[in-house]
C-alpha cells in the first residue's frame, strides 16, 4: 500500500484514501471508522506508523480503506499477522480489526492466546451477533434460540461473552462501547492507545441486514441513558437518566438501589476500580444485562503488566550482546573456518 507522507500534524484526512467505504447503508461501521480516525488524530499517530489488520468480514474491510499500513488477512488470522507486525515492528501502533465471527470463531485461538500473551495491539471486536457477509447465520455471540439461516429452528448452545473470555485469557484491558455512540467509541479507542499491552475494545452494533435491533436497548442516546452504565476510574457507579440509580455489593454479586430509598446515597455506592489486578468484580460489571441491570459501557478493566514485543526484544538484545558477531559477515568468520586449496 502506497501511502501520503505526512507532516506535522496530521488531519482526518490524512488517514482515508480515494476508496468509497462499501458497507450497507446505515452500518455502524461507517462511525468506527470516523472513531478510528478520531482517535489517532488525537493521539497525533502519523498514518505511516499506522497499521491496520482484519480477517475476513464486512469489517475487515477497513484496512481497503485507510491511508494506512494495512493488510486484509485470511478468516481468523488477523491476531497472528498483528501479533507478527508488532514483534517485527514495535515502533508500529497496530490495530486489529474483527467481526464476531471472525475473531471468535475460527479466530478465537488466536484471540485468547494475543491476550495471554498480552502483546501489544488494539483489538477492535465488532460485535453485530451474525456472520453478515455470508447473509446471516447465526456467530459465537448469538444468544441460544437464535432464529438464522443455519439455525432455522433456533441455535441451541450458549454465546461466548467476549469479555468473559478476555478474563479468562488472563486479558489486562477491556473495553466496550456502541457503534451509534461516537463520544463513547472514541474515548475507549483513546485508552486502548495509552495501554501498553492488548486491548480489547468491543463495540456492540446492529446489522442492519440480517440482525437489526439486537443492540437497541442502548443504540440511541435515550437507550443508554436508561439501559446502560457508563463506568469512569475512581468515580461511583451511577446510572440512569438522573443518575438516579446505582450499584451496590450483595453477597457476591451485585444489586441495583435507587439512591433516597431505604437511606442509600451516593457514598454507598461502589466505586469503579479499572486498574484492580483482581477481575473479580470487573466480569461481573462486564456481564451484565438488561433487563435487570443496566450494560456496561467504558474502560471496564486497565491494568498494567509486561508485554511479550517488549519482552522479545529484551531477550533479543540481552542474546546480541552475549555473542561474538554481529551480522552475516562476523558470522561466517567466527567459527571454524575451512580453506579448500
Amino acid at each position: 500500500m502506497r501511502l501520503r507522507r505526512s507532516y506535522n500534524m496530521a488531519t482526518a484526512k490524512d488517514y482515508r484514501n480515494d476508496i468509497r467505504p462499501n458497507w450497507c447503508p446505515g452500518c455502524g461501521h461507517y462511525g468506527v471508522q470516523a472513531a478510528i480516525t478520531d482517535a489517532v488524530v488525537a493521539k497525533n499517530i502519523p498514518p505511516e506508523k499506522l497499521a491496520v489488520i482484519s480477517g475476513i468480514g464486512c469489517s475487515s474491510r477497513l484496512p481497503h480503506y485507510m491511508n494506512t499500513y494495512g493488510m486484509n488477512t485470511i478468516h481468523g488470522r488477523a491476531a497472528a499477522i498483528a501479533t507478527g507486525c508488532k514483534v517485527a515492528n514495535p515502533k508500529l501502533t497496530v490495530w486489529q480489526v474483527s467481526g464476531d465471527g471472525d475473531g471468535l470463531a475460527i479466530g478465537g485461538n488466536h484471540f485468547i492466546h494475543a491476550n495471554r500473551r498480552n502483546i501489544d495491539i488494539n483489538m477492535i471486536l465488532l460485535n453485530n451477533r451474525i456472520y453478515g457477509l455470508t447473509k446471516g447465520q447465526y456467530s459465537p455471540t448469538s444468544p441460544r434460540g437464535f432464529v438464522s439461516k443455519s439455525s432455522p429452528y433456533g441455535t441451541v448452545e450458549d454465546p461466548f461473552n467476549p469479555a468473559e473470555l478476555c478474563f479468562g485469557a488472563r486479558g489486562h484491558f477491556f473495553a466496550r462501547a456502541v457503534a451509534t455512540d461516537a463520544p463513547g467509541t472514541i474515548d475507549i479507542l483513546k485508552a486502548a492507545y495509552n495501554h501498553k499491552g492488548t486491548a480489547v475494545c468491543e463495540i456492540l452494533q446492529n446489522c442492519v441486514i440480517f440482525n437489526d435491533g439486537t443492540h437497541n436497548s442502548v443504540y440511541n442516546k435515550e437507550g443508554r441513558a436508561k439501559n446502560a452504565i457508563y463506568l469512569e476510574h475512581g468515580k461511583p457507579m451511577l446510572f440512569g437518566e438522573n443518575k438516579e440509580f446505582g450499584l451496590m455489593q450483595e453477597g457476591f454479586g451485585l444489586k441495583v438501589v435507587k439512591l433516597g430509598e431505604n437511606g442509600i446515597t451516593e457514598k454507598d455506592i461502589l466505586i469503579h476500580d479499572a486498574h484492580c489486578p483482581d477481575n473479580t468484580l470487573q466480569l461481573k460489571l462486564a456481564l451484565m444485562e438488561g433487563p435487570d441491570f443496566p450494560i456496561a459501557l467504558g474502560v471496564i478493566r486497565d491494568v498494567d503488566a509486561p508485554t511479550y514485543n517488549d519482552a522479545v526484544e529484551a531477550q533479543i538484545e540481552e542474546v546480541k550482546s552475549k555473542k561474538k558477531y554481529h551480522n552475516f559477515e562476523e558470522l561466517l568468520m567466527t567459527n571454524d573456518i575451512w580453506e579448500v586449496k
